[in-house]
């Protein structure tokens, strides 16, 4: 019996180890003005993103914040995207433009990374495939208010 419940210890041990745990929002060098800004943001971000609750992020200071699972995953302090160009098409979404990348645009099946270039510093949502259809226009529009809220102008958008 001991070693059954031996192996069952180390069964639950070896998938709690395995599961994804909480999302990792990658860090960037931001001016201490930028950071301040994000700070602010990330504070006032709320415990639900489309109908999604919020939850724990690594590392647990960091300048964003995610909801649900699979999850949205928001960070702010972001670089411009690389294949941004100035006469690439932004979605305005409640008085922000959001960019995405063409090809992800053309594929719904795909997980999606959206920037707010309207705003700055600029803010990444990666949105999973499985929230695209359902989620991501009511995503963006409940973060709208905040990003016009606590962050400056950014880049226009066509």
């Amino acid at each position: 019996m001991a070693r059954g419940v031996v192996a069952s210890v180390a069964a639950c041990l070896l998938l709690a180890a395995c599961s994804a745990g909480d999302p990792d929002v990658g860090s960037h060098d931001l001016s201490a003005a930028d950071r301040d800004a994000c700070e602010a943001l990330v504070a006032d971000l709320p415990d639900t993103l489309a109908g999604e609750d919020r939850r724990d992020v690594e590392p647990a200071d960091a300048l964003g914040a995610a909801w649900g699972d699979p999850a949205y995953v928001l960070t702010c302090g972001v670089p411009e995207p690389d294949d941004y160009e100035p006469t690439a098409e932004c979605s305005i979404v409640k008085g922000v433009g959001w960019y995405i990348p063409a090809d992800q645009q053309s594929d719904p099946e795909e997980d999606a990374t959206t920037v707010a270039l309207s705003r700055s510093p600029f803010v990444a949502l990666q949105v999973p495939a499985e929230r695209r259809l359902a989620g991501i226009d009511r995503a963006l529009a409940e973060l709208g208010p905040l990003l016009r809220e606590h962050l400056g102008e950014g880049l226009d958008c066509l």
